[in-house]
């Protein structure tokens, strides 16, 4: 088994499943390389007090879209729903709802990068998860090893031996060129809330532009937030808004989370849930215990429609294995992990041993998830299935490759790169 990079394993994710090694280069050299549609189930738009369209748009943050989209037509955000978030730098075609809204009223959004289609009318608004997963279409540009189709498809082998990938989720989650969001999170969760907002506020990164980095290192260093207020750039809207709040309300930092939409500051919790769900999923792939089967005292889902279902989920026990087993097999059943939450009951035999030590390592309980101070940031949890099914069709051209391939929802595209990449720093252990 492969040790990942050590940016990967700050985000949790320790291991490669394939032992091949990788054929390097670089994704997102421009936003066509990094293709994504949306697979939602047929429809029917019978009329109703929702306006549902497709969005294609190109670099677009879909929070600063809806944000733009919402002053255009000068009506709250609240009335816009979507079932998804996707990368920034890709083209992406994403549905949306917006209630209330007359068709004629869209002339008013003349936004750049953006082609609006309308699906029709419903009296049920696009909610997150609506989806049933995403179809990619994804270049690899500067592969820099010899004879890169035959490495290709060496790694698509060895997924297919091991029915999938890791279900890891990707950076996206915890923020691409400034990864804090789970920390953010963290704070959250051990209910210090203060600190929560200046991680969020303040905390710099290399990779960021030098103005957004001089402000947020002065913040960090002084707490002056009237004099952050001044200089933060223009460009860090979310930032501004709290600390308007934080001007105008001093020392009210539980609260200075609610001037963001709902859905972004639900993401600071769930992108710590989601660290702690990967450092969970390593410690079960470095025990060497099974992705695709499952072990007497595990969790597993049941399919439907060939995908993982959350909402029927049975114990495995010593009367039950050699069925669920079967299940497994045929694609009806599938190992699932905890995304700890207030509600998350902990797995026994070998796996509940893996999630009391992580609890135990991060000085954590599943209680903290409450978030007393503001009950909105906080999450009861559920289950994430363990592994990503996934059939890569790949099409290589010199220094170039092509992969297409459909993933369930909430499973991530760069999760199954970085198998076929590997970072540089990957060490085979």
């Amino acid at each position: 088994m492969i040790s990942a990079s050590h940016h990967d394993q700050s985000l949790g994710m320790d291991y490669y499943i394939t032992d091949s090694p990788g054929c390097g280069g670089v994704i997102k050299s421009s936003a066509e390389d990094f293709q994504v549609s949306e697979v939602f189930e047929e429809l029917g738009y019978e009329g109703g007090r929702y306006l549902v369209l497709d969005v294609e748009k190109t670099n677009w943050d879909m929070h600063h879209l809806i944000r733009e989209m919402a002053r255009k037509l000068r009506i709250s955000q609240k009335r816009f729903g979507w079932a998804g978030t996707k990368d920034k730098r890709a083209v992406t075609s994403q549905r949306i709802s917006i209630m209330n809204l007359d068709e004629s009223e869209l002339t008013k959004i003349n936004l750049p990068d953006l082609k609006i289609t309308v699906l029709g009318r419903t009296n049920r608004a696009v909610g997150l998860g609506d989806l049933l997963g995403n179809s990619f279409c994804i270049t690899i540009r500067e592969m820099c090893c010899p004879d890169p189709a035959a490495r290709l498809a060496a790694i698509t082998e060895e997924i297919e031996k091991q029915r999938g990938v890791p279900n890891y989720f990707g950076v996206q989650r915890f923020g691409d060129s400034r990864p804090v969001t789970h920390k953010v999170g963290e704070a959250l969760a051990r209910g210090k809330i203060e600190e929560a907002a200046f991680i969020y506020l303040a905390l710099p990164f290399p990779g960021e532009l030098e103005r957004t980095r001089s402000a947020r290192e002065k913040l960090w260093v002084n707490r002056d937030i009237p004099a952050a207020l001044k200089e933060f750039p223009e460009y860090l809207r979310y930032e501004l808004a709290m600390l308007n709040f934080l001007v105008e309300h001093f020392g009210d930092y539980a609260h200075s989370f609610d001037v963001l939409s709902v859905n972004l500051k639900r993401l600071f919790v769930h992108a710590y849930q989601s660290y702690l769900f990967n450092k969970i999923l390593s410690r079960r792939l470095a025990a060497a215990m099974p992705l695709c089967r499952a072990m007497e005292g595990d969790v597993v889902c049941f399919a439907k429609e060939g995908l993982p279902d959350m909402s029927r989920v049975q114990k495995v026990t010593s009367e039950n294995l050699e069925a669920i087993d079967r299940l497994a097999g045929r694609g009806r059943a599938f190992l699932t992990l905890p995304i700890i939450g207030f509600d998350t009951e902990i797995a026994e035999g070998a796996q509940g041993e893996i999630e009391r030590a992580i609890l135990r390592e991060e000085g954590i309980s599943p209680e903290n998830f409450k978030v007393e101070e503001n009950p909105d940031l906080g999450s009861r949890g559920t289950r994430r299935a363990a592994q990503c099914q996934v059939k890569p069709q790949i099409r290589v051209e010199e220094k170039l490759a092509e992969l297409q391939f459909v993933l369930p929802k909430g499973s991530y595209a760069t999760v199954v790169l970085r198998e076929y990449m590997k970072s540089v720093d990957a060490i085979k252990s």
